[in-house]
């Protein structure tokens, strides 16, 4: 057996593999995200371990008694500071997480050549600027700080002892050069920082350490090698099969993100476009990053009174109408691709006496696969050819919704098995190829396909009406969002 741990935002998920790769177990504990502040995002890094520690222990036991490796795979970007005795120094700064802005501009003038270097522009999300915020406003803790960890690797340090990042994490920090595939002293200087507050770099596939002898106790596992895995979107790649050049996924999770393997380093920063390492060695990936995707039904599901998001889903799916005066910005955390926006907000327009429950819900559903689209228009302008789109994350469920979404892309959309399981699976795909030394395109071919949704012609000639004004609203806004973050 091989578990895969993914630490998302939501919950911590736990897979088993067997040795043929196949899911044979699946448990998760679920997290809380705390708001302190407008813009702000934070958690509890012991939150993470008890939710960790939960997931697994809810596995089989007979099964986890055969665990051979274990991968990692979590959310990306989070600042985790810990002091020189590696205690928890403040609550993790995650990944969608505004308040850096001001720190961005100023390290993009500090280090000219930044995008070029780490092939990406400075956005809010990442994790150095979050670190020079901390230097300015929190200048004592600051000065404590003796280790930065991403938030998968938090779990590693408490599993293992060993502090160590995988490339595709670690290209998320903006601290690395992601050509060279090692860390960029003039990124991490531009922060006060040095190497030796890094955790080593290794690929996904490498082992790391091995399970502490009480860790594996308490979760029933025996002393396993514990592998360098992947960022939720690179490991949720694996777990899809998309590893060659030019496959692409979309994962609609708390996020959305349009994800494109790539054979080469092929940053374009002024677009919005993420460039980073792969979580298989040797290879790069692209993406296009919206901060709120499906997390916008579970907002409008609280906000609308409905009992849940799949019950909002089910209203819209059973009115089944597109929206026509309705429209739907999906900024509630602000916005990466293509407008690296942090201060945009979510916006309901259009709203009239005969606006239902239901009729919110399906702008909803169009809003976020509008901005799929600004997404996917991005990577193409990017020069990249971008072949099958795969589906995972857990608005993968939702047929429905993926009949919105090919439309809005005007693409085939394909649904594999274990859609919803992409970045723990992902994850123990990495441990078993590390563990046994397996080729990693025969071991990440894709899963079976479950489903195939072909544009529906009416539905493209809809979206293609609506993007315009979903475009025209945002830049009319705009300047109304900046002000508003000022008051």
């Amino acid at each position: 057996m091989y578990l895969g741990i993914d630490l998302g935002t939501s919950a911590v998920k736990a897979v088993l593999l067997d040795a043929t790769g196949r899911l044979a177990a699946e448990a998760d504990a679920t997290l809380a995200v705390s708001r302190p502040l407008p813009g702000w995002s934070e958690q509890e890094p012991e939150q993470w371990w008890l939710a960790a520690g939960e997931a697994v222990r809810a596995l089989p036991a007979p099964l986890r008694r055969g665990v051979q490796a274990i991968g990692l795979s979590g959310q990306m970007h989070g600042a985790t500071l810990l002091d020189d005795k590696d205690r928890v120094l403040r609550p993790a700064i995650l990944w969608n997480d505004g308040r850096s802005s001001r720190e961005c501009a100023e390290l993009e003038d500090a280090v000219p050549d930044l995008g070029a270097i780490s092939g990406n522009r400075a956005m809010p999300g990442f994790t150095a600027p979050k670190l020079a915020w901390v230097r300015r406003h929190e200048p004592a803790l600051f000065a404590a700080v003796r280790r930065v960890l991403l938030p998968k690797d938090y779990l590693r340090l408490r599993m293992t002892g060993d502090a160590a990042t995988d490339m595709s994490d670690a290209a998320g920090t903006l601290w690395m050069d992601v050509r060279a595939r090692r860390w960029s002293q003039a990124l991490l200087a531009a922060t006060g920082l040095d190497e030796r507050q890094m955790p080593v770099l290794v690929e996904g596939t490498a082992a790391t350490g091995v399970l502490r002898p009480e860790c594996a106790a308490a979760w029933g596992l025996p002393l396993a090698p514990v592998h360098g895995g992947g960022s939720d979107n690179a490991a949720g790649a694996v777990g899809a099969g998309v590893v060659r050049n030019g496959e692409a996924l979309l994962s609609l999770g708390t996020s959305g993100v349009l994800f494109l393997s790539c054979d080469a380093y092929r940053p374009d920063p002024r677009s919005g476009v993420h460039t980073f390492c792969h979580a298989v060695p040797g290879r790069w990936h692209q993406m296009s990053v919206l901060l709120s995707a499906a997390s916008c039904l579970a907002w409008a599901a609280q906000a609308c009174g409905a009992t849940d998001a799949a019950t909002l889903l089910a209203e819209a799916q059973a009115d089944d109408r597109p929206c026509r005066e309705e429209l739907f910005l999906p900024y509630l955390s602000g916005e990466r691709t293509p407008h690296n926006d942090p201060h945009a907000r979510g916006v309901l327009f259009g709203l009239s006496h005969d606006t239902t429950r239901a009729r919110i819900a399906r702008a909803v559903l169009e809003g976020v696969a509008l901005a799929f689209r600004d997404g996917l228009d991005a990577l193409r302008h990017s020069g990249s050819s971008i072949g099958s789109i795969s589906v995972i994350g857990g608005g993968a469920r939702s047929l429905f919704w993926g009949r919105i979404l090919a439309a809005a892309l005007d693409a085939p959309l394909t649904y594999r098995d274990g859609a919803t399981v992409g970045a723990a699976a992902g994850a123990a795909r990495l441990a078993l190829i590390g563990h046994t030394g397996a080729d990693v395109d025969s071991t990440c071919a894709p899963p079976a396909v479950q489903q195939i949704i072909a544009p529906d012609p009416v539905l493209v000639a809809h979206a293609a009406k609506r993007l315009p004004r979903f475009r025209a609203l945002y830049r009319a806004l705009q300047p109304s969002f900046q002000e508003n973050c000022n008051v």
